[in-house]
């Protein structure tokens, strides 16, 4: 079974950042500790 992660509003505030500032999301994942790279896309 598969469980959910919840992220904190901080982290996904930052992933946000991130991704407007250019930063792959390879390199999102990576810093922000995150999973699934469909969580970041979308």
């Amino acid at each position: 079974m598969v469980t959910r992660v919840s992220y904190t509003v901080e982290v996904k505030m930052k992933a946000i950042e991130m991704r407007l500032a250019g930063i792959p999301v390879k390199e999102d994942l990576e810093q922000l500790n995150i999973r699934n790279k469909t969580q970041v896309e979308t």
